[in-house]
């Protein structure tokens, strides 16, 4: 069963459907996102909280365009659904599908990912990993180089409990190239918190090169995440937290620790060219904070912050954190829920 754009004859109406993906338990904020893109939103869910099939009154074109021109929040990753089979169809599921992968004329001679998914209780009982090795089996025929980076297309599969949904898509198409948008680091020793691995993708997912700073501020580091990573991209970092740093960073020339509140310490003008901030505190109050810190980032410096999501309204908490920068003279690049954040956005901004 081939599903292209489907045609309503009686309201003439084009749609598209997709599965998307949010970080657990903001899948309503990925939703809400869509609706205020593309109006009505016919949603379906297959993970709770987290993933859904969402059906976009609009053509595959125009969905592509909206989303490049205003990037998701929480819209981590969708995939365009191009075959679709159900259970209650008499044909087998796996040879539809192969024969729909080996009838695309993308994938040959291409560089081609195949990235599998399911749900809990689904129509394929083995692993995700074991699918994606039985469909990869069955595509040998196919004049494709399989990689698991950089792939010119991606073959989507999410096994569901009635449904088997697949698609082929550009990496851009899916707002990801990572499977599901979830950017897997491997935790290294020694390594301090979790909290590196924010830097890391927003390393990847905003395009900033962090070895082209020279000197950083951390606000509220401890115990010292960020304040390491940035050591290691060979920046100075000046570090400030009333808490404890981690023992490990205190012997590195690069780095001044200053143990108070950032907002007692006496800081020159225009004296870092990046400022960072990720702090467990209520989110207006830490715009204030970063706000007032300001004017010792140059003009031009770059700045990135989480902000906490602690209300129950997000999208409004966000938009007042957002006019409190640009009032500040912040230029808002992206905000974005990385994959790493919990309950939380990180804003990625440049002074002008």
């Amino acid at each position: 069963m081939n599903h292209h754009n489907t045609q309503d004859n009686e309201l003439n109406v084009i749609s598209t459907k997709y599965v998307c993906t949010a970080n657990h338990g903001f899948a309503p904020y990925a939703q809400e996102e869509l609706r205020r893109s593309f109006g009505s939103v016919k949603s379906t869910i297959l993970i709770p909280g987290e993933v859904f099939v969402a059906t976009l009154l609009d053509s595959e074109e125009h969905v592509k365009e909206k989303l490049e021109s205003s990037s998701p929040m929480f819209l981590r990753h969708m995939f365009k659904i191009s075959w679709e089979w159900s259970s209650n169809e008499s044909t087998d599921w796996k040879s539809g599908l192969i024969q729909y992968l080996l009838d695309n004329s993308k994938l040959n001679g291409s560089k081609v990912s195949i990235q599998t998914r399911k749900t809990e209780h689904s129509l394929w009982e083995g692993s995700s990993s074991e699918l994606k090795d039985a469909i990869q089996n069955e595509l040998s025929s196919l004049d494709a180089d399989f990689v698991v980076r950089d792939a010119d297309w991606i073959i989507s599969i999410m096994a569901a409990k009635d449904t088997i949904f697949a698609g082929v898509t550009s990496p851009e198409q899916n707002l990801s190239d990572w499977n599901g948008g979830a950017i897997r680091f491997q935790r290294e020793e020694g390594q301090i918190s979790r909290a590196k691995f924010k830097l890391l993708e927003a390393e990847q997912v905003f395009g900033i090169d962090f070895t082209s700073f020279h000197e950083a501020l951390d606000i509220g580091a401890a115990p010292g995440g960020w304040t390491s990573f940035l050591l290691e991209r060979g920046l100075k970092v000046t570090a400030v937290d009333p808490a404890k740093i981690h023992p490990s960073l205190l012997r590195s020339p690069n780095l001044t620790y200053v143990q108070k509140n950032a907002n007692s310490v006496k800081f020159r003008d225009n004296q870092f060219d990046l400022l960072v901030c990720d702090m467990s505190w209520s989110p207006k109050l830490t715009a204030k904070l970063v706000t007032d810190l300001l004017f010792s980032l140059v003009p031009g410096g770059t700045a990135v912050v989480t902000v906490k999501l602690l209300s129950k309204k997000p999208m409004a908490l966000i938009q007042d954190v957002i006019h409190t920068f640009q009032d500040s003279r912040m230029q808002i690049q992206r905000a974005k829920q990385l994959f790493h954040n919990r309950d939380e956005i990180t804003l990625y901004m440049i002074k002008y």
